[in-house]
């Protein structure tokens, strides 16, 4: 009876028409790590730990109806919101570090409480490394606790980056901590038995540790906890490595000069070239002897004379003079380092060195040109003033800039006409460069501020961005309108100097004059004025929401970041610069820095760097370059998020130049030797794998020829 219930209940509803067939939704599908790393990608490239979530897809059916039934549309199943916090606690130990690193990368103090618990509980100690290193990142107060006692994890590479995580966020109440964990890990470093130059990043844990652990004192200059660690009781090195010679290096303590003093004559080169440095830091006058016979030796260990040339300038010892005026001439001598004796004679104010600073002036290197002005403005301030009446323009603009800014050592009723003519004229390097000088000036001539707000109108963008610093600085009536003005008309600019130095400038005034303009630069189109804006803000009032409003950045299209190359990249793509000193190759880290990696391989494709000079050239520190304007301030006409991460500035390391947070761009450096100041300050995207005697070379103003890059499927020669 029951079936023919039902068989008559399926008859009566066949004959009543098509009926409307129920579907059941399919659950929705796990993301692929691909899907995983585009989320981690694009959330700490627009700043935010979670997107709101995906509208769903269109509605589709999902299985044919039966026969003579209407198919009812099933909505797709809604696509989860990318979020960096849920990604802490997927499956896959490498997804949780990575998105750990990316918490840390958007710099949000919310972002601490979830990295806090990754550090306590998760069972992969590098996924608790990335965590202690991303809350160093956000730097925040509240990650100090949290950290303090992932100084005591199992892992030393843990207790290493809590240590340079609390380094990052400046407690000095941990030092004795970090102290310990440098004494614990020194017993192994000594056995270790490692040269003073050895292992500029060495992989044995113990050793690791101990270096972050000291690096760690040394950013928070904790004198008394570092020393206990590195000096014996008679005040010696305990191991004479190089990361302890360059925290001794950077201590202010008296206490380490007689330790430098060891190592200045029984490092190695790199460990001497630090004790050098600190010990001109400290003005040690009894090291000069030392330090003359190391200048001396260039032929054999020209960076470490280099070194020791800046150190006899800082204690301004006499008998250093007659030992730098024969490197100043010595023909055979790297022109990097007669240049750096010829910058030393002007700061010893060496009489005996007129006739060649005379010299310097008429090289054919506008580098020497410009070091032999300054020196001459030092040793003899009349002869300069005579040199400078009947000196022509100089060919090249950074000398020209280099005369601007000595003028004001003319005083002011000579200086006051000449720079005024100057930022009126039209080489804006110069102008910017005059600009700056006259703003730094006690006395200011007559109607400078009405030429200041002319300048903010059209022309260089950074003629106009030192207008504005220098308009903030007198605060003329008015000047707030024809500021605000400035910052509204720079938007246009591809570079975004000129409206950060008119809010910069605006704020000056005060909340009532600057707030208008501060919240519209609020959606400025590029990150970094958001940035300046929301600080701004803060500083007129703490209350602000400023820094949650400028959020999300202004990103690429979402899609984009699910580029195979960004995301799964299977090489590491080189990059080959053809300089006039020879070839220096480059790996790219598309794991550590992909977007940044992405970027110079970009530039480097369409010719970007090509017929580029080599603007900036600091031996022992570094050699820069990718600035089109060849002033230091270009850019390609947009910036990029820093891509902070772990890799070490050692010698050869690759970073992306900054003005500020997130201001990378084009311009990039090559470290000569390491640089841990700069470790968890700087984006490194990549290292020399060949050619670092090239960059040991290189000269400013030296050329890139040629560019060539190759993505393991080609090689594209610009």
């Amino acid at each position: 009876m029951m079936r023919a219930a039902c068989l008559g209940a399926l008859v009566a509803t066949l004959a009543a028409g098509p009926a409307i067939a129920q579907q059941r939704p399919l659950p929705p599908e796990p993301l692929t790590f691909e899907q995983k790393m585009a989320w981690v990608l694009r959330l700490e490239d627009q700043r935010i730990l979670r997107a709101p979530a995906t509208p769903p897809a269109e509605a589709a059916v999902v299985q044919a109806p039966p026969k003579g039934r209407r198919a009812r549309p099933v909505p797709a199943p809604p696509l989860p919101a990318p979020d960096l916090v849920q990604l802490l606690e997927d499956p896959e130990g490498r997804v949780r570090r990575r998105a750990a690193q990316a918490v840390g990368r958007v710099g949000l103090a919310e972002g601490v409480p979830p990295l806090a618990a990754v550090l306590a509980g998760d069972r992969d100690a590098e996924v608790r490394e990335m965590a202690a290193f991303a809350m160093g990142l956000i730097a925040h107060r509240s990650a100090v606790e949290p950290l303090r006692a992932a100084l005591r994890d199992p892992s030393m590479l843990v207790q290493g980056r809590a240590a340079e995580a609390l380094g990052l966020i400046g407690d000095t109440g941990s030092a004795q901590a970090i102290a310990a964990v440098a004494a614990a890990h020194l017993p192994a470093v000594t056995a270790a038995a490692l040269g003073a130059d050895d292992g500029a990043s060495p992989l044995d844990p113990a050793a690791r540790a101990f270096r972050l652990a000291i690096f760690a004192l040394t950013r928070l200059k904790a004198a008394d906890a570092l020393l206990s660690v590195v000096l014996d009781p008679a005040g010696q090195p305990r191991v004479l490595w190089w990361p302890v010679a360059y925290a001794l290096s950077r201590t202010d303590d008296a206490r380490v000069v007689p330790a430098l003093a060891t190592v200045l004559g029984r490092g190695g080169s790199l460990s001497r070239a630090f004790a050098a440095r600190g010990l001109g830091t400290h003005k040690a006058a009894g090291s000069a002897s030392a330090l003359v016979g190391l200048v001396q030796g260039w032929r054999t260990e020209p960076r470490v004379a280099v070194a020791a040339i800046r150190a006899l300038a800082q204690i301004g010892s006499g008998e250093a003079a007659a030992p730098l005026r024969a490197v100043a001439q010595a023909r055979d001598a790297d022109p990097n380092l007669r240049l750096e004796a010829i910058a030393a004679l002007g700061v010893l104010k060496d009489q005996g060195s007129l006739d060649l600073v005379l010299d310097a002036i008429s090289d054919p290197w506008p580098a020497m040109r410009a070091a032999g002005l300054r020196a001459l403005k030092e040793i003899d301030l009349d002869t300069f003033v005579i040199v400078l009446s009947g000196l022509d323009a100089d060919p090249h603009p950074s000398v020209r800039t280099a005369v601007a800014s000595l003028l004001p050592a003319l005083g002011p009723a000579r200086a006051g006409p000449r720079l005024m003519a100057l930022m009126r004229g039209q080489d804006p390097a110069v102008a910017a460069a005059a600009i700056e000088a006259m703003a730094g000036m006690p006395e200011k001539p007559d109607g400078l501020a009405e030429t200041l707000e002319r300048l903010l109108v059209g022309g260089d963008v950074m003629v106009r961005a030192a207008a504005a610093a220098a308009l903030g600085e007198l605060r003329p009536p008015g000047g707030e309108r024809a500021l605000a003005a400035a910052y509204t008309a720079g938007v246009a600019d591809d570079l975004s100097q000129a409206r950060a130095a008119a809010l910069g400038a605006l704020a000056k005034y005060g909340a009532d004059a600057a707030t208008t303009t501060l919240n519209e630069a609020l959606g400025d189109r590029e990150w970094t004025v958001r940035l300046r804006a929301a600080a701004l803000l803060r500083e007129l009032d703490p209350r602000t929401d400023a820094a949650s409003r400028i959020r999300p950045a202004p990103g690429r299209p979402v899609e984009a970041y699910a580029a195979q190359a960004l995301v799964a990249p299977q090489v590491s793509p080189h990059v080959f610069l053809d300089t006039d000193t020879g070839t220096i190759e480059i790996e790219l880290a598309v794991l550590e820095a992909p977007l940044t990696a992405e970027n110079f391989l970009a530039l480097a494709r369409r010719g970007y760097f090509s017929r580029m000079p080599i603007h900036r050239v600091v031996p022992t520190f570094v050699v820069q370059a990718g600035d089109q304007r060849g002033d230091g301030e270009g850019g390609p006409g947009y910036t990029l998020r820093d891509e902070i991460n772990m890799l070490p500035y050692v010698r050869g390391a690759v970073g992306m130049a900054l003005d500020g947070a997130d201001t990378g761009g084009s311009q990039f450096f090559i470290t000569h030797a390491p640089q841990p100041h700069l470790d968890g300050k700087y984006t490194v995207f990549g290292r020399v794998v060949a050619g670092m005697d090239v960059v040991d070379r290189l000269q400013q103003w030296d050329v890139i020829r040629r560019v060539r890059t190759w993505d393991g499927l080609e090689l594209v020669t610009r």
